[in-house]
């Protein structure tokens, strides 16, 4: 199997089904793991990335949080959502089909905090300045949780 022609594949097939135009597939020692198209229409979730889904499907088949060993292709440059939680499972390789520079003019899906084009711009802004509003309220109850985590896993 060619995992970039298979990661389009799916792709295409989830556009003509009413699906956003995202897939990953995820392989191991060239084994297939898991794939996936994106399914945020089909589900309602806006977490349900293609990357988000496959990483799930993968994890838990391989039993551990880590994708070490593992190549991943996509079919766009991850979004920050999605590169985060690509750097968390921390596979060997990340490979991706098209840029967003590329595919921009072909596909808008913006929000009420979310334009395509300004995006990633939010991520290092401090977060008082982010488009989405958000407030900072410090409870030192908080610190007990990590505290504890810290005394179980020393």
């Amino acid at each position: 199997m060619d995992p970039i022609k298979r990661t389009i594949e799916l792709a295409m097939e989830n556009v003509e089904g009413g699906g956003k135009p995202f897939a990953c597939v995820i392989l191991r020692s060239g084994e297939l793991v898991a794939e996936s198209p994106n399914l945020v229409v089909q589900t309602h979730d806006p977490t349900a990335h293609a990357e988000i889904v496959a990483i799930r499907e993968a994890c838990t088949k391989l039993g551990t949080e880590s994708l070490a060993g593992c190549e991943i292709y996509v079919l766009a440059h991850p979004c920050p959502m999605c590169l985060g939680a690509l750097y968390y499972a921390s596979p060997d390789r990340v490979v991706f089909v098209t840029e967003r520079d590329s595919y921009a003019r072909y596909y808008k899906d913006d929000g009420r905090y979310f334009e395509l084009e300004t995006f990633y711009d939010e991520y290092p802004k401090p977060w008082p300045e982010r488009r989405l509003p958000m407030r900072h309220e410090p409870d030192e109850a908080g610190l007990a949780v990590y505290e504890r985590w810290q005394q179980l896993n020393p």
